[in-house]
């Protein structure tokens, strides 16, 4: 333990000399004036994260890893508040919608410009746009049909106003314009230089700009002093990999990271008798079992529901969770539009599903799962895996665990090969769409049971259109009921947003969607 306390703060300090040579750090670093060392501390917010971003094109990326660190580097049209859902504006200063509801149109900030000194304006917002959706869509842009999918056309009224025309009312599509998956613009400049993937070369008009990736270490960041609005408090950020839960907390108790992430229970007391403190909020998420419902054994929902029946939810989530999750018992969090607490899954009966496991002939599965912690499981995929494979040796069933590290296993889930997975999410937008859509979408790394119901998808293309209000919140309270009848998930959880920091940051914000931005965060 000594050892691997010695190797992380060589490592970290390396960095921050890394850092200043590479202008981000404080001028006088050479300098061994103890006042200058702490001043040099105060301009570096150390963020330690269980698992490193896939990517940081907000068109090519689906991760909340990613999510975390792109929210300081881009901005969209809207925004949200910083304690809710509520769009605000952004990058469009105010906007209208047309009575018919096919037609918005933004009135673009003045004087904005891109990282690398290009312009935003509107013809930048219709080529972030028109990249996501057909004809130049690519398969590899998860979010895009998400955000855009109703999006006929945008057209350029002038440099500072732009008109997006859609093919059908959307409600929820305001408010995923203030998502950071897809709605993110970016330099079209960037784009035709690097080939329209900005993944490791990002480039936007967020309160910071990109300065490194050392693959499997960090990320940094820097204040991007021509920001067009209020300039961030702190000069440098850096987003540190520590895939190991009691490693990222001893960083944090010996000051080598100022904030940590994916914590659970077990760790909370050991931070605060550190002196550290415990940001804790109720979660806008779900964590949950998928069966692959494409082929055999778990194209019959009767062998789904079997499987489920096996599983003691409640007594999982608080064996593993002690209390910092909530036994879910829909896909949808308790506080959204649409949620019916008299929805339920398939009960606890191991008698039951012995019998009817057995009739199928159901006697070995293969599941896979991620090593890491994810913000809707902090006690990871692999704790997780072990204790479904622990129910099921009870009702005769023997399960294989094949587990990956989150990249790979994002490869594994899209390849196919596989029972058994779990995955789960943080809500993007606030809206019961987000939530249901996944079931009806078409991309397997979204729609991981590969789940396909007719009847389903027709209601999600109803609840996307309906306006706000009872109606539309009982077609998703239908949805509810169908997935629940179909049983290709067992939603398992909703974890509360928890993470730790010193008690010298100031203003640390985890937004209810995941997203840590850091622009008001300081140091003292």
């Amino acid at each position: 333990m000594k050892k691997g306390k010695r190797f992380i703060a060589l490592a970290l300090s390396m960095l921050l000399v890394g850092v200043s040579l590479a202008g981000c750090g404080a001028s006088n670093a050479g300098s061994t004036n103890t006042g200058d060392k702490v001043d040099k501390a105060k301009e570096t917010l150390i963020y330690a994260q269980g698992a490193e971003p896939r990517g940081l094109d907000p068109a090519l990326v689906d991760d909340g890893e990613s999510a975390k660190v792109m929210i300081n580097l881009y901005e969209g049209l809207l925004k949200y508040a910083d304690d809710s859902t509520k769009v605000e504006p952004s990058l469009a200063k105010s906007w209208e919608v047309s009575p018919d509801g096919l037609s918005y149109t933004f009135k673009l900030q003045e004087g904005v410009k891109f990282h690398d000194g290009t312009d935003f304006n509107a013809e930048a917002v219709k080529i972030n746009i028109d990249r996501q959706i057909p004809p130049q869509a690519t398969p590899d842009m998860a979010y895009g049909s998400f955000v855009y999918g109703s999006v006929k056309d945008v057209e350029v009224v002038d440099a500072n106003t732009v008109k997006i025309n859609l093919t059908a009312p959307s409600t929820p599509f305001l408010n995923n314009l203030a998502m950071v998956m897809a709605a993110p613009m970016v330099s079209p400049k960037a784009l035709q230089e690097k080939s329209n993937n900005l993944n490791q070369a990002p480039v936007g008009t967020g309160p910071y700009k990109f300065v490194s990736w050392a693959k499997d270490e960090n990320i940094v960041l820097e204040r991007y002093e021509e920001y067009w609005g209020e300039k961030a408090l702190t000069k440098n950020v850096i987003f540190k990999f520590i895939k190991d839960n009691s490693a990222r907390v001893v960083a944090l108790n010996n000051g080598e990271a100022d904030m940590i992430d994916g914590i659970d229970a077990t760790v909370v007391d050991q931070i605060t008798s550190a002196g550290n403190k415990v940001f804790q909020a109720p979660g806008m998420n779900i964590n949950y079992m998928a069966y692959n419902t494409s082929k055999a054994p778990f194209n019959d929902a009767k062998v789904r529901k079997a499987v489920s029946q096996a599983i003691n939810v409640p007594e999982l989530v608080e064996s593993l969770y002690q209390g910092y999750s909530e036994t879910a018992t829909s896909v949808l969090p308790t506080f959204m539009e649409g949620y019916d607490a008299s929805i339920a899954q398939a009960a606890y009966d191991p008698a039951a599903a012995t019998e009817a496991l057995k009739a199928a002939g159901l006697t070995n599965v293969h599941i896979i799962t991620y090593t890491n912690p994810r913000p809707y499981n902090a006690a990871t995929g692999q704790a997780l895996a072990e204790a479904i494979q622990g129910y099921l040796s009870k009702v005769g069933v023997t399960a294989t665990i094949d587990s990956y590290d989150w990249t790979t296993y994002k490869e594994k889930v899209k390849a196919g090969d596989y029972d058994i997975c779990f995955y789960g999410w943080i809500g993007d937008n606030g809206d019961p769409d987000n939530f249901m859509y996944l079931l009806a979408h078409e991309d397997p790394t979204m729609n991981v049971a590969r789940y396909n119901n007719p009847e389903f998808n027709a209601l999600i293309e109803e609840g996307i259109k309906a306006p706000a209000g009872a109606d539309r919140n009982a077609i998703y309270t239908n949805l509810e009921k169908i997935a629940a009848e179909d049983a290709a998930w067992l939603p398992l959880s909703h974890a509360q947003t928890l993470a730790a920091y010193s008690p010298k940051v100031q203003n640390f914000l985890y937004h209810m969607t995941g997203v840590t931005p850091f622009a008001g965060v300081s140091k003292e």
